[in-house]
């Protein structure tokens, strides 16, 4: 027998498809896994585009200015951090669907949420079955940090539905003397989540309402609403949706001619409000945690450095966004840092444990707690109106 024994054609051409695709699978393989050990990632869920998406400019924003900060003084576990975003489009589905792909296949360490609370309800179960942080720097529905889970993994750097309830209410009793105040909330889980707050704020205050009206953010027209809440006997509005929405509202209202106090969530801070709303979108008074006020202070100085189309005060759309979401980014890199790791319950339980964050709205000591996942109270709010474009604080 020869000492050659030829391969046959087809086991020859087997062995060489065999090879090129385990070349091709390797050259295949997605650049972050071959740069997982790299970098420590962070996923971005939020409105990148759509009426939101202002919302979602300013909150990638503020984690840029963080992580900027943070890369600068040598990252996370001698990592840099790197942020990986998709766009929800307001849409709770598409949100879960961009929450388990950053998760699963990006491999991120820590879930950042967007402004819409339909969405970020949506995204909560997933987090707390994967055990992955979930951390909301604007969605304000008061279910999502207390959503019941034994093991809870999702924590806010923002305001709460609750908190804002009972400010707004406060804000139309002493400014304008409410009596019997309306309420036109925006169909869906977060228009719900502030019905609740609302009826038990009035409760506190023995206070009657004039009603409770529904609309749908693609309605153009919410003048029968208004109207039955006119002929009720209202006195005062607690208005809850967000830019476009609430500037139906205020639409209806001049069609109506009623003048009205307006006491708004902070919905309309998410956009153009008043490119929409006309005027009188100036009347809307509504709850901000954070302003810039001076365009010589560092932090407005810097976001003017790394995004030179922001020219003026005007061109910040909202502060709110960028300081919850630079915070909330801060707080996260600490925790991974405390827990020397980015597996989830190590990083929930360092959560719990990190203090002496220095963010943009305060100084965060043991901010959050296995009974409290919310970081931010009342004493962090603070009432704005826009004025020619820009979002200034009320101090009358």
């Amino acid at each position: 027998m020869s000492a050659y024994s030829p391969i046959p054609k087809l086991t020859r051409r087997a062995a060489l498809m065999g090879a090129a695709a385990v070349l091709m699978l390797a050259s295949a393989l997605p650049v972050t896994a071959v740069r997982a050990e790299d970098t420590v990632k962070l996923g971005l869920v939020a409105a990148l585009s759509g009426q939101s998406a202002k919302s979602g400019e300013a909150i990638t924003r503020g984690i840029t200015l963080a992580i900027d900060k943070i890369n600068a003084e040598g990252g996370v576990l001698g990592k840099p951090l790197e942020l990986v975003s998709r766009d929800d489009e307001s849409n709770p589905g598409k949100g879960l669907v961009a929450a388990r792909e950053l998760a699963q296949r990006e491999g991120v360490a820590a879930l950042i949420g967007g402004l819409d609370t339909p969405v970020s309800l949506a995204i909560v179960p997933f987090a707390n079955q994967q055990k992955i942080p979930f951390v909301g720097p604007w969605a304000a529905g008061t279910p999502i940090t207390k959503n019941g889970a034994e093991e809870n993994y999702v924590f806010r750097v923002s305001a709460v539905d609750e908190y804002v309830d009972e400010a707004i209410t406060e804000y139309l009793v002493k400014k304008y003397g409410a009596k019997k105040p309306g309420m036109i909330l925006i169909n869906n889980p977060w228009g719900e989540s502030n019905e609740k707050g609302l009826l038990k704020a009035l409760e506190k205050r023995s206070m009657p309402n004039a009603g409770i009206e529904k609309f749908e953010s693609n309605d153009v027209d919410v003048v029968p609403q208004l109207t039955r809440l006119k002929e009720n006997g209202a006195d005062s509005l607690f208005v809850v949706a967000n830019v476009a929405p609430t500037a139906q509202v205020v639409k209806s209202l001049d069609r109506m001619g009623w003048d009205v106090p307006i006491s708004s969530h902070w919905g309309p801070a998410g956009g153009r409000f008043t490119e929409l709303a006309g005027a009188s979108g100036e009347k809307v008074h509504f709850i901000q945690t954070y302003l810039f006020t001076d365009a010589s202070s560092p932090m407005f100085v810097k976001l003017q450095e790394k995004f030179p189309e922001i020219k003026t005060l005007a061109d910040v759309t909202p502060a709110t966004g960028i300081a919850n979401a630079y915070d909330a980014t801060l707080l996260i890199a600490a925790a991974i840092e405390k827990a020397g790791s980015t597996e989830g319950p190590a990083v929930r339980q360092a959560m719990y444990e990190i203090s002496g964050i220095e963010g943009m709205i305060k100084t965060y000591d043991k901010p959050f707690t296995p009974d409290d996942q919310d970081a931010l109270g009342p004493e962090d709010y603070t009432f704005a109106k826009f004025v020619e474009g820009e979002i200034i604080p009320i101090t009358d």
